[in-house]
């Protein structure tokens, strides 16, 4: 039998393995990694092509199949060489977790290893649980269970690339997930700016415990929602869908760069803008925790300022403005239904409310209510209203046929004063003097009253 040939001991930084082969080496779980997010719809699906690996292997003993790709950063401490996982952390413990219920006596160090956050544990407890119900649906049977072990050393493998520098690694998960599987822009971001860190461990890993503590939908949402399209409107540029072809946007300025807007960019920080650059690293992190803190203030604000009460309402039941009547459903914060349009207009209000904030943070009840008419009223203009109208509206492009004009995000980036927001005039007069479609007749009464009409 030829000798196993371990990755330490193999000249070429990408290689083929057995998963056994893997398993077996001193791999180690770095403090930036993500909890283990995987659950038993992930853990199903390694099991389903697992299944069929085995079945194809019966049918042809030289079939083999590639299970993933993992990347490893190789870190010597003398004699001692530890693997870190930097990509494949996922798969690899969901493989650990499945070999442990074949083989009690498995031998993995990272069993060893102390997972303690709340995420891995209970993850980890109920995949595993989940893995003994699916092959108990096998009804016990301990010739597949055989085939499934021995899975690990002949059928099935993994291709591993271990590197020597860890920004290396961070740069081949950056290459490698933006040409395979598709990963959200964000999670690019989050290792770049990681990798830009890698000299401040203990910063690192707080920043990614703040990372993990949000949700990823929250997340995505602030990119694609309001900081991709506030940047673009600002400088009258249509917004766009944000892709990982995009992430250079956010990159931000490296820490030792001598541009002189570099230099102002970081005696500014950690005083955010979203027109302005920022220095990359931690306060990439940081800058995304300040704008989900400032959405989550606006909203605050809004719905605590009795001011405001009429916008409220209008923003959280699209029923209200349309048959006056809010719905029992959202009186109990029950899931609603919005029109497109509805939400594509609450949604640009939203955009320039925090566009406003982010300059001044100074919230003005008056100022609140001109962004809101101004972004409202192009729901009142438009029979049907979808994202090339709000693209144009925004950039404040004119002969579209709507009441204002105004380039609203160029207008607030540039004013000196609050007050320029507060005190400017919105146009209301509509030639019919009723909404482009009757639905919106009460909506634009209320923009009406709201302007002391």
């Amino acid at each position: 039998m030829a000798k196993t040939m371990f990755i330490r001991d193999l000249p070429e930084p990408a290689n083929i393995m057995s998963v056994s082969d893997l398993l077996e080496e001193d791999l180690f779980i770095p403090d930036y990694q993500r909890p283990y997010k995987w659950k038993e719809k992930n853990v199903s699906d390694l099991l389903d092509d697992i299944e069929n690996a085995v079945n194809d292997h019966d049918k042809n003993s030289d079939f083999r199949y590639r299970i993933g790709t993992i990347i490893l950063h190789k870190k010597k401490k003398g004699r001692k060489v530890t693997l870190n996982i930097v990509d494949g952390q996922q798969r690899i413990i969901s493989l650990v977790l499945l070999r442990l219920f074949l083989d009690n006596d498995s031998d993995c160090n990272l069993l060893s290893r102390d997972f303690d956050h709340p995420i891995s544990q209970i993850n980890i407890y109920n995949n595993y649980h989940f893995i003994k119900g699916w092959f108990a649906l096998k009804k016990g049977d301990n010739e597949y269970m055989q085939k499934v072990a021995d899975a690990f050393y002949k059928t099935l493998q993994v291709v591993v690339i271990c590197v020597d520098e860890e920004a290396e690694a961070f740069q081949l998960f950056d290459s490698q997930n933006s040409r395979g599987r598709a990963l959200d822009p964000h999670d690019l971001l989050k290792a770049y700016h990681l990798r830009e860190m890698k000299s401040f461990p203990y910063e690192m890993q707080h920043a990614v415990t703040k990372w993990e503590a949000v949700k990823t939908s929250h997340i995505r949402d602030l990119f694609k929602l309001y900081l991709v399209p506030i940047r673009q409107w600002i400088k009258c540029s249509k917004s766009f869908s944000f892709t990982d072809q995009d992430i250079d946007m956010f990159k931000g300025i490296a820490e030792s760069s001598s541009y002189t807007y570099a230099k102002r960019a970081g005696k500014a920080m950690p005083h955010f803008q979203i027109s302005e650059p920022f220095v990359a690293g931690n306060d990439f992190f940081e800058m995304v925790a300040h704008y989900l803190k400032l959405l989550n203030d606006i909203s605050t604000e809004i719905e605590s300022n009795s001011k405001l009460k009429i916008i409220h309402n209008i923003l959280n039941d699209e029923k209200y403005v349309t048959t006056g009547f809010q719905s029992a459903k959202n009186l109990q914060n029950e899931k609603k239904h919005e029109s497109a349009g509805f939400r594509y207009a609450k949604n640009l209000f939203y955009c320039a409310a925090l566009c406003y904030y982010d300059r001044f943070r100074n919230f003005n009840e008056q100022a609140i209510i001109k962004l809101f008419s101004w972004a409202f009223m192009l729901r009142v203009d438009m029979r049907n209203l979808g994202f090339d109208s709000i693209n144009n509206y925004a950039i404040g492009k004119s002969g579209c046929g709507y009441t204002n004009e105004e380039a609203m995000f160029s207008k607030i980036s540039s004013a000196r004063l609050h007050g320029e927001i507060a005190n400017m005039q919105i146009k209301l007069k509509r030639e019919s003097n009723s909404a482009e479609s009757d639905k919106w007749n009460r909506l634009y009464r209320m923009i009406k009253t709201l302007n002391g009409f």
